[in-house]
């Protein structure tokens, strides 16, 4: 019986996206498995396009399938779970499954398929033309196969054709078996493969045979007496040493004296930091971690799928009980995941985790190379590594035997991806852990509402360090009323306060760090006669002012102008309003000259490596301050920083977003967490012009429980999650009038299947359409719905029924629809 592989399909979008059928030719059957990747055939044209299998099968009737055309892969790139996996994100991110696969195999992994056209074996020339007949666009395809030598790429093909669509010639002269297809896939990165050296015989022997002519041919005796000393060693590294070249190896290859192979070496990213980092130590946790640690090793033991929050204060030493749980875990062979929000963060976790884990230990992040990343890819999947390191997109890595997953700062907004699929990592991290039998760990200080409101429910465990692991006290923090610095005449971006404190830091020799939620130097300039404020062409927003190159820049899409002499209205004298790091940079400088400030926002920041040089620096040059954006507000663990400040904590507490309220608690609560890890006492400053707000309260206070429990009250009230959720489609194009007609179109519709029967029981509420909180993005309007009700199967098929049905939708052309659950913006 004929065999077939369901299929999913690149091409298919997500209005139509199913696991499509297809025969599998004879000469196949024996290499096409699940998991593997195949060019098939796709659409009314047959265009050639990528495919993942997801299941084989047999079928009588065969005559209706297009075949499978190539097999791009030697062996199987998914497993049955990876599968599972994206048909799960399918449900829950409104993705195709193969925009799911996608986004769990690093970049080097993927090919781009070369199609080729030929004429068909046995067929003479004449032949060819037979068929062609009087279709001048086949004979014109004729005449460039004959051109090209009987074979010509899809890509010479259509230029030769200078506009002109070949596909119909292609199709009239395959289906009259004139021409064949071939594809083939040109992988993204190659595997790196090193010249190693051996000697083919005795070291004494092979020293024997070249010892007399030690005079004529130093160097063949050379490489000799070094190999017979080493053993193997790459060729590369014996030519440095010995002075030999490669045609020196070869012609003793020629006399049987050593043997040259080749060998794949894995790509490993740079380790800034790790040559100063000390020898691994034996971790001695102090009583609570021990506590955490016996209860979180006890859910592990049972090989069950578990979830537990690691609640504890800033410097409480919740990467100890990580690292001693990797470590037990590992003697049993259980694999572990460490997941960071930022690039930023990973250097200094990866110190850590190298000096005790060593070569066991992967790093997985966007800042690598695709040869890097393919090549730590492949060391986890061997199993090679054990424990890796990373990012958001980590949480796919196929860590053998799964025991652990750790999110470490787990609150932040960053482990929603802004791209599709919009998985979260704690989602994608429970399934797996559901699946795999492993525990899934929460670590925070500040813990999001919603990962707190389970724990308190018993969905989660709760474990609680409620002290600092040198029982240290945490910083004492002072609240600076800027209101009531503008009215004693002080309007800079640093209070007096502060700035004495600064002043007392760096006259003891320690180091302070400035968080500014903000880069640039003003968030805007503004025309004292008239009032204009210079805006951005493509987007709805106004231009930031960096004073480093003179510019207004547009921090969405990155278009950017000189800033004006005058402004072009009036001619009148801009203002600068608002503050941003080099504002910052730029007083400090002024208040402190001679005093090194370093700067760290993403102006800064270049290259694979620049946060971890950046912080590499800032430790050994003990640079007195370090000003910067989120990157310095989390995860830092310096001895010597016993001064913090947050010099505008106001910039994130009043936005439309339900969750202000708790980014800005956590953000100031991890600032203030940077001072005093060491042994020395810290300090902290928390400018606001609201000092009386309940939040900043609680932030000063390090009161994570008093802030929850008004926090939780809200939600409940509001309905936010974690009782209710937000599903949103975003509408977005080029035209605002039509994106406004296409919104109005998808109420109207969500109305009308509300009203029916089956929905009437579903409580919810349809909220908009209304903008988003920047309407005009790249010269693309963005607005939105949103249904508001429980997260469940029914809900979530309503949605991608609307999202399929407004993709499906002719008169919806040039907008775009597509759906997300809790967004992070």
């Amino acid at each position: 019986m004929p065999q077939t592989a369901k299929i999913a399909v690149a091409a298919a979008v997500y209005a139509i996206d199913r696991p499509f059928d297809y025969k599998i030719p004879p000469h196949m059957a024996s290499r096409v498995q699940v998991g593997m990747r195949v060019a098939v055939p796709f659409g009314r044209g047959n265009r050639l396009s990528d495919g993942i299998v997801l299941a084989l099968g047999q079928q009588e009737n065969v005559d209706g399938l297009k075949p499978i055309q190539t097999v791009l892969d030697q062996e199987p790139v998914l497993t049955g779970e990876n599968i599972q996996l994206a048909l799960w994100m399918r449900e829950h991110y409104f993705c195709t499954v193969y925009e799911a696969i996608r986004v769990m195999l690093p970049a080097g992994l993927w090919y781009a398929l070369k199609e080729s056209w030929s004429i068909a074996p046995g067929l003479d020339r004449e032949a060819l033309y037979q068929l062609a007949g009087e279709d001048r666009p086949s004979v014109r395809l004729s005449d460039i196969l004959c051109a090209y030598g009987g074979s010509a790429e899809l890509s010479e093909i259509q230029r030769a054709f200078d506009g002109a669509d070949p596909w119909p010639a292609l199709r009239r002269l395959s289906e009259a078996g004139g021409i064949i297809r071939r594809a083939d896939g040109i992988p993204g990165v190659k595997d790196k493969l090193e010249q190693r050296v051996t000697l083919a015989v005795e070291p004494e022997e092979a020293l024997a045979q070249v010892s007399g002519r030690r005079r004529r041919a130093p160097l063949q005796y050379q490489a000799v007496k070094v190999l017979g000393e080493m053993g193997e060693v790459s060729a590369k590294e014996l030519c440095y040493f010995t002075g030999a070249s490669m045609s020196t190896l070869r012609s003793l290859e020629k006399q049987g004296l050593l043997t040259l192979r080749k060998q794949e070496v894995f790509r490993r990213p740079p380790q800034v930091g790790v040559q100063n980092a000390q020898a691994p130590t034996p971790v001695a946790l102090n009583d609570q971690q021990q506590q955490a640690m016996d209860g979180l090793w006890a859910l592990m033991e049972t090989r069950r799928a578990a979830a537990a929050l690691l609640y504890g204060v800033t410097g409480s030493g919740k990467t100890q009980v990580y690292i001693q749980l990797i470590h037990k875990g590992l003697k049993e062979g259980r694999g572990a995941m460490v997941l960071v929000p930022e690039i930023s963060l990973t250097p200094q976790l990866m110190d850590q985790f190298t000096c005790q884990f060593g070569q066991q230990v992967a790093i997985l992040h966007s800042g690598l190379s695709t040869g890097e990343r393919y090549d730590e890819w492949k060391r986890v999947r061997s199993g090679q590594a054990m424990v890796v390191v990373g990012t958001r997109s980590a949480v796919f890595a196929p860590v053998r035997n799964l025991g652990l997953v750790v999110l470490d700062e787990e609150q932040e907004p960053t482990y929603q991806s802004e791209q599709n699929p919009r998985y979260h990592a704690r989602d994608v991290a429970k399934f797996r852990c559901s699946k795999e039998n492993a525990l899934l760990l929460l670590g925070s200080a500040t813990p999001s509402v919603e990962t707190m409101y389970h724990a308190k429910a018993g969905t989660y465990h709760l474990f609680t360090l409620e002290h600092r692991f040198n029982q240290r006290e945490l910083p004492q923090v002072t609240v600076v009323d800027m209101r009531e610095q503008l009215r004693e005449g002080n309007g800079v971006a640093l209070s007096q306060p502060l700035v004495e404190a600064l002043r007392e830091t760096i006259d003891r020799g320690e180091q302070a760090i400035l968080f500014v939620n903000r880069r640039g130097s003003s968030q805007m300039v503004v025309c004292g006669e008239c009032g204009e404020s210079p805006s951005c062409p493509r987007c709805s927003v106004h231009l930031t002012y960096h004073k480093a190159n003179g510019r207004l820049m547009c921090h969405y899409c990155g278009y950017s102008q000189p800033l004006p002499q005058h402004c072009p209205q009036c001619g009148g004298i801009y203002s600068f309003v608002g503050l941003g790091t080099q504002k910052v940079e730029e007083e400090l400088q002024r208040l402190f000259p001679g005093v090194s400030v370093m700067r760290m926002d993403t102006d800064t920041v270049s290259g694979v490596q620049g946060h971890a040089k950046l912080l590499a620096q800032f430790r050994e040059e003990k640079i007195p301050v370090l000003v910067g954006t989120q990157m310095v507000a989390k995860g830092l663990d310096f001895e010597n920083v016993t001064l913090v400040g947050a010099v505008a904590a106001d910039q994130t507490l009043y936005v439309e977003d339900y969750r202000g309220g708790e980014r800005t608690f956590s953000l100031l609560t991890q600032v203030v967490g940077r001072a005093g890890r060491g042994g020395k006492t810290g300090r902290a400053f928390i400018q606001t012009f609201t000092p009386g707000n309940e939040v900043i309260q609680c932030a000063s206070r390090q009161d994570y429980d008093g802030f929850y429990e008004q926090e939780i009250r809200m939600r409940q009230l509001r309905d936010c999650p974690p009782f209710g959720d937000f599903f949103v489609l975003h509408i977005t194009g080029d035209q605002e009038h039509e994106v406004l007609r296409v919104c109005m179109r998808l109420r109207q519709a969500f109305e009308q299947i509300l009203s029916q029967p089956g929905y009437r029981s579903m409580a919810c509420r349809l909220l908009g359409p209304a903008p988003a909180a920047v309407v005009k993005v790249n010269n693309r309007y963005r607005y939105h719905l949103t249904l508001q009700t429980k997260n469940t199967r029914q809900a979530r098929e309503l949605v991608a029924h609307m999202v399929r049905q407004a993709q499906t939708d002719k008169a919806n052309r040039g907008v775009s629809v597509y759906a997300d659950i809790n967004p992070q913006d």
